[in-house]
């Protein structure tokens, strides 16, 4: 997303990214409980009838008797008290039963209102019954979309859009639900793309292969397919399914929350973005939100390698959180987070039926925190530094990735890296490694990580260690935006 708000050149490809009750429901009526309680003689059986009647002394006569209607019965209060629960319990399911069905009415209109994606590789989930238990893992692409919104607020939507995949993203989850490891591939990334389907003519001649090109100039060539595709290409792992999101995204999701807090080190001052916030923490919410994510000039260094850091700050903490509030077990919460998503989403074509959005959320809602890594594709600059391509890092990323490994990031890597973040000031540093020392480095303990291991029954999986220039953080960290000094 261009946070310039200028139309990208050839040099600079554009910028990322319980209703009250009735009256009177509180006491049953009369009527009502005469309905379950057995009444007295009806009053007419009481009354004086007109056959003729003995002559008896004045003191014998019979006194006349006021007609009465049911009484209510003398036992306890207790037996009304529960009849009102059972009352209430059975509005509430009736009324939580509308309302979920209102709620999958609405998010499937809203899934269907939006274009449909298609992707090369989406037949092999063909005969799957659970999407979220894929041999291998499944492979999520994200895309963030640097097209305008049609309101102007980001300039004019014709004159300053450009349709580049300035957010590229992969998300893998175990195949086991037990760590998710999410990859941002820089978008001045060199790569080479694969023939693509043509999107304007999916039945005719595919589009050519091109070599060294920029990753986020893909989408506008060939579409989204095309960017699965080269990510497919690139990492060695199949795509199934993925999703485009536009502008106001991040805004819509970070209000459906209630706001991240995401911790600053440094102030940050980014008139391209007009964000401006002082050391500390902050809540953002909203175009707050969007702000944060879309400077690039205010943090790191300055570059999109270092925006990509910034983003990793907010997602992790957005992370924790969803898990900390109880969003995943408030139904409310979870479908305003469903609404706001879906709303300024387009998913592909295997994620259009709610079932396999409902079984991608039930494999990660429960992982550790600690297991959810967010990593940046491992890259260098090029001799004219206009661009960077991937650095012989990449390839053990990409080992791991295909053989449903959790990522074990170097504790040091992302404070060492010039667009890398700075550590929780309150947590005590990592002591780096002096040359020689074939010690391993202390690393705070892992309190996921330990509990598998006194736990026979869930043996610890072996994670795949990173080389040092891959930076990242896992959601359990707490890191903080480092300010661009330049």
């Amino acid at each position: 997303m261009d946070d310039d708000g200028e139309r990208p050149d050839s040099g600079d490809q554009g910028e990322s990214m319980e209703s009250p009750a009735p009256a009177g429901a509180d006491e049953p009526s009369e009527a009502a409980t005469g309905a379950d309680e057995p009444t007295e003689a009806p009053a007419e059986a009481d009354e004086p009838s007109e056959a003729v009647e003995p002559d008896l002394p004045p003191s014998a006569a019979p006194k006349p008797v006021p007609p009465r209607h049911g009484r209510m019965p003398r036992h306890g209060g207790w037996i009304s008290g529960a009849k009102l629960a059972a009352a209430v319990v059975a509005v509430i399911a009736v009324s939580g039963v509308a309302v979920a069905a209102f709620a999958a009415a609405d998010l499937v209109t809203t899934v269907a209102s939006k274009p449909t994606l298609t992707l090369a590789n989406e037949s092999v989930l063909d005969g799957v019954p659970d999407i979220g238990a894929m041999e291998g893992g499944l492979n999520f692409l994200l895309v963030g979309s640097d097209k305008r919104p049609p309101d102007g607020a980001f300039g004019d939507p014709e004159e300053d859009s450009a349709v580049l995949n300035d957010v590229t993203m992969l998300v893998h989850i175990s195949q086991d639900h037990s760590h998710v490891e999410v990859v941002s591939f820089p978008r001045d990334m060199l790569v080479a793309v694969p023939e693509c389907p043509d999107p304007a003519d999916p039945a005719g001649e595919p589009l050519s292969s091109l070599s060294s090109v920029k990753i986020n100039t893909v989408l506008s060539y060939g579409g989204f397919g095309c960017v699965a595709s080269t990510v497919e290409q690139l990492t060695g792992v199949t795509v199934p399914v993925g999703g485009i999101v536009e502008f106001y995204g991040v805004a819509a999701l970070a209000e459906a929350v209630g706001g991240v807090e995401v911790c600053v080190a440094e102030a940050i001052a980014d008139e391209r973005t007009d964000i401006y916030l002082e050391p500390g923490m902050h809540t953002l919410t909203g175009m707050a939100a969007l702000q944060f994510l879309r400077t690039r000039h205010g943090v790191g260094d300055g570059s999109d390698l270092g925006r990509i850091s910034n983003q990793q700050v907010f997602l992790s903490a957005l992370m924790r959180t969803v898990q900390s509030s109880g969003t995943l077990n408030d139904p409310v919460k979870l479908y305003g987070i469903a609404k706001a998503a879906l709303s300024n989403m387009n998913l592909s074509s295997r994620l259009q039926n709610p079932t396999a959005l409902i079984s991608i959320a039930r494999a990660v809602q429960d992982i550790d925190l600690s297991k959810i890594a967010f990593v940046q594709y491992p890259t260098v600059y090029t001799e004219d530094s206009t661009a960077v391509e991937p650095s012989e890092s990449a390839a053990a990323l990409n080992a791991a990735l295909q053989a449903d490994l959790p990522f074990a990031i170097d504790p040091n890597a992302t404070t060492q890296s010039e667009f890398g973040t700075a550590p929780d000031p309150t947590i005590a540093p990592v002591e780096p490694v002096e040359p020689g020392d074939e010690s391993e480095p202390t690393v705070p303990e892992d309190p996921a990580a330990t509990d598998a291991a006194a736990d026979p029954a869930t043996p610890a999986e072996p994670a795949a260690p990173l080389p040092p220039d891959v930076t990242g953080q896992t959601a359990a960290e707490v890191r903080c935006s480092s300010a661009n000094e330049g």
